[in-house]
């Protein structure tokens, strides 16, 4: 049985711009970016996503990632703040809680970066 006031529904990115070396960004493309970028800024939250998007079949248990060197309430802040970045996806299950990259988030921020599109 699923608790739906537990999973967390991160907002839809959707790539929104051209290559940033080939067109200016709005501001409202600018902020959407900004956000994600600042929610991988830090360490402890980049290995989190690094290793949710590396682990196998394309999500992690908490128990199998929070390994980060800080503790249980530090992870469980580091993964709030990268969903609210839409950048990660939750549903609980039983007592842990399995995350998963939003592909659209990677497609975003590889669409800016990507130089040679």
């Amino acid at each position: 049985m699923s608790n739906p006031e537990l999973t967390v529904l991160a907002p839809e990115a959707v790539p929104c711009c051209a290559p940033i070396t080939s067109a200016e960004l709005s501001a409202e493309d600018s902020v959407a970016m900004a956000a994600m970028f600042k929610a991988l800024a830090d360490p402890v939250r980049l290995r989190l996503f690094s290793k949710v998007a590396s682990h196998e079949g394309g999500e992690a248990c908490v128990c199998d990632i929070q390994d980060v060197g800080v503790s249980q309430p530090t992870v469980s802040h580091h993964l709030k703040k990268l969903r609210e970045a839409g950048l990660l996806s939750s549903e609980r299950r039983g007592t842990w809680v399995y995350y998963r990259v939003e592909p659209s988030a990677l497609s975003a921020m590889s669409a800016l970066l990507d130089q040679h599109r």
